[in-house]
């Protein structure tokens, strides 16, 4: 018996999800509802309203971060629609995030425009990324390599940090919780004139659970794998004059967590996160601004100590990265024209026979809006020392039918170069593989937009091709295709004081040639929520329900599925101070997201928060 969704079965799907939704999310999508139209830069690189993208984005504020206290980074992206994510134990541990089905290492992470991640794993440190520090998130969703390059076939998360404003607003926030779970929080933003400044620290430590169960087979420990971590973000800006404008920003996060290596061994791993930039941007004539931008991200992770003690180990990536980019008003919108350099560098207790490359690229771009008409095309080319010159292409058209409908259509294409561990890693049970080649995506985007009277519906599918996916996690292949291809249905809206949202996801990515189901991945997921203000209260609360899904390539170990619920309350104390208490997992469900490692049960929070108004 199969394990893939029958075709008819699959087909059917939007119009079952769409039954369960009004025919009339917090989180902001494409749309023609001025409610929506607020400007993001992520999917055109360029300040775009959210009203004229062809693509689909999702915008997270710093009002949304602030109702998931106690949640990872990867647990708040999960809530948007369109994310899964997996992770060995609790904060601190391995997190992955698949934007539509795509794998982990198919998602670029960018901090205020810096490229982070690891070139030996293909992915970020997640769970070392401080959410105090957060202002917003945008999420790209569908393929960006012609605006970013490789990795960005399942799409793009941005994050941006606070920043200052003209004025001067502290902040403070001092949290408790299970598992003795302590954090603590402050900073402040500001400006005078023709400078602005933030600067912020965090402290949290927790003391966890048992990442593991007897299902991991000989790593299995049964003691407290516990998380601490200290972070700082600052940032500067000069407005030189009228035109000119100059800054900096620094991320510094350093982490200890505790991870089982088995009966009576528990390994502390230290992790360090840093993200550094510096840019100059500016008119150079009328319609035509530039902007030069240098960066560089550090992502390490290290053993530290055992007991009994273990070899110890490092895996560092350096990335160093130069932009020009200008961006050119023409009668037919915002032209779009940059080169790029980017430098990967390794560093490891782990023999690589490579441990640099360099990434030379050029990207052009138009996008703009006319009437009920918008579009976006770009196209990139990126030479890379190891693998040659890949291109790639976007293209794709919105068309509003009536104030309230509107339709759009995209096509995009997308590569991935393999990471240094799938080339060179090699150990008993790994083989890196140096024959590799880059994955090659193709993805179709067609949409539909409701949004009238303060209410959203959006309907979106997608269809997304990788010729020559890295396939066997021990032993990496290019194997001849994947595909994934499903459905996001969401609905945001409010009636008076209550705001609602919901989504649903159907999809079905698989190895084209066998038919398996990719690993964890589900084919369905459903988020609901609801927020209600009455006088100096709000009450919440969200229920997320993922599908079943396997472990292994083979399909052999199935994850059951499973559905978490949470609640909060916050009250106003008054204008400048707000206390909340909040319960994750209300239920105290079991579950897992990777064979072997546990999730957190039932845990409650109380924040006391700081603001002046």
């Amino acid at each position: 018996m199969t394990t893939c969704i029958s075709r008819a079965r699959f087909a059917a799907l939007p119009l079952a999800l769409a039954a369960a939704f009004p025919a009339s999310q917090s989180y902001a999508q494409t749309g023609p509802a001025p409610q929506l139209s607020e400007t993001v830069v992520s999917a055109t690189r360029t300040p775009t309203r959210t009203d004229e993208l062809v693509s689909d984005v999702v915008v997270v504020n710093r009002a949304d971060l602030d109702k998931m206290e106690g949640r990872t980074l990867p647990e708040i992206l999960v809530r948007v629609p369109g994310v899964q994510f997996s992770s060995n134990g609790g904060l601190g541990k391995t997190s992955s995030i698949n934007i539509r089905g795509t794998e982990a290492r198919h998602t670029i992470l960018l901090i205020d425009g810096v490229r982070y991640g690891s070139a030996t794993s293909g992915t970020p440190n997640w769970d070392n990324i401080p959410a105090d520090m957060i202002e917003r998130i945008e999420i790209l969703k569908g393929p960006a390599s012609a605006l970013y390059g490789s990795e960005a076939v399942g799409g793009v998360v941005q994050i941006f940090l606070r920043k200052g404003a003209q004025g001067f607003r502290p902040y403070a926030s001092g949290t408790l919780g299970s598992a003795n779970y302590q954090q603590l929080a402050a900073g402040f933003t500001g400006g005078s004139g023709a400078v602005s400044y933030a600067l912020g620290v965090q402290k949290t430590h927790d003391g966890g659970f048992s990442a593991t169960n007897p299902r991991v087979g000989a790593n299995y420990n049964p003691d407290r794998d516990g998380f601490d971590q200290n972070a700082l973000n600052a940032s500067v800006a000069l407005q030189i004059n009228d035109s000119w404008k100059v800054d900096a920003g620094l991320l510094y996060s350093d982490s200890v967590n505790h991870s089982d290596d088995g009966p009576g061994r528990d390994t502390r791993y230290a992790g360090l996160t840093t993200t550094a930039r510096a840019g100059v941007e500016g008119r150079l004539l009328p319609g035509w601004r530039t902007q030069l931008r240098y960066s560089q991200s550090v992502d390490s992770n290290r053993a530290i100590v055992a007991a009994p003690a273990v070899f110890p180990s490092l895996f560092k990536t350096t990335q160093n990265q130069l932009t020009w980019q200008n961006d050119i008003d023409t009668p037919i919108g915002v032209a779009l024209v940059g080169v790029e350099q980017l430098t990967q560098k390794v560093d490891s207790t782990t023999v690589y026979s490579v441990t640099q490359r360099t990434v030379s690229s050029y990207f052009v771009g138009l996008n703009g809006s006319q009437g009920r008409h918008s579009w976006q095309a770009n196209l990139r080319n990126d030479s890379n020392s190891q693998f040659g010159d890949n291109s790639t292409g976007f293209a794709g058209y919105g068309f509003s039918l009536t104030p309230a409908w509107r339709v759009n259509a995209s096509y995009g294409t997308s590569f991935v170069a393999p990471t240094f561990n799938q080339l060179y890693f090699q150990s008993l049970t790994f083989k890196g593989n140096p024959l590799l080649q880059p994955e090659r995506g193709a993805n179709t985007d067609i949409g539909v937009t409701w949004s009238e009277g303060g209410h959203t519906v959006k309907l979106v599918h997608f269809d997304n091709k990788i010729r020559g996916f890295i396939a066997n996690p021990l032993a990496p292949t290019n194997v001849a295709q994947a595909r994934i291809d499903g459905y996001t249905l969401a609905y945001d809206g409010s009636f008076g004081a209550l705001a609602l949202r919901a989504s649903a996801d159907a999809m079905n990515p698989r190895d084209a040639l066998t038919g398996k189901r990719l690993p964890r991945r589900s084919a369905s997921q459903v988020r609901v929520g609801a927020d209600y203000g009455v006088g100096a209260w709000t009450f919440g609360g969200s229920v997320l329900s993922a599908g079943a899904s396997f472990n292994d390539t083979n399909n052999l170990q199935p994850l059951a599925g499973y559905t978490t619920a949470d609640l909060y309350a916050d009250y106003k104390l008054n204008k400048d101070w707000m206390l909340q208490a909040k319960v994750n997992n209300l239920t105290n469900q079991q579950y897992e997201t990777v064979l072997g490692y546990n999730q957190p049960g039932r845990t409650l929070y109380v924040t006391l928060r700081y603001q002046p108004k």
